[in-house]
């Protein structure tokens, strides 16, 4: 989209990618929800300053480390009704407490619509430490490690431990 990220981690081999799926969301009228407002720092620091700024608005030399609260609901509005919701990866580094609060706002949301009839399934071992470290892990319908292979299987790939056991 050509924002400034400051020195916020950016994954240069994929940045076709995303442009690819931003476009192909558009052209299929697909909603993909990115941060409106983030918790950016000067360092990569428990103890970092930090500062809440728009997702248009990362200064120079700061790194984006969790969403902010404007961010968070809207995600609780747009799965307000949802009855089945994928987590695979936190929202920032909720290992910092600092930079915890999006992913566990956003754990504790799938937590509650579990409790309306949800299928809230977690997936990828960062995403499974975080939802553990919340509190909220028991509310969940299904947590997994497998976060990649997750998303493969849903996509309808099949997975080579599965084929194999096939085969037997």
């Amino acid at each position: 989209m050509g924002l400034n990220v400051g020195t916020s981690l950016v994954e240069d081999n994929y940045i076709e990618t995303a442009k690819k799926v931003l476009e192909k969301a558009d052209h299929l009228g697909k909603q993909i929800i990115l941060p409106c407002d983030i918790v950016v720092a000067d360092a990569f620091s428990r103890d970092a300053n930090t500062q809440l700024v728009t997702s248009t608005s990362i200064p120079d030399g700061w790194m984006g480390l969790d969403q902010g609260p404007k961010t968070t609901e809207e995600q609780a509005g747009v799965l307000s009704d949802c009855m089945t919701i994928i987590m695979n990866g936190p929202m920032g580094v909720f290992e910092f407490e600092k930079f915890s609060k999006g992913t566990f706002d956003l754990i504790k949301i799938l937590a509650y619509r579990a409790k309306a009839g949800a299928v809230t399934i977690i997936g990828g071992g960062d995403t499974v430490s975080a939802c553990e470290s919340s509190g909220y892990a028991s509310d969940m319908s299904h947590v997994s490690t497998g976060g990649g292979a997750s998303l493969e299987l849903l996509e309808g790939k099949t997975l080579p431990g599965v084929a194999a056991l096939a085969d037997q």
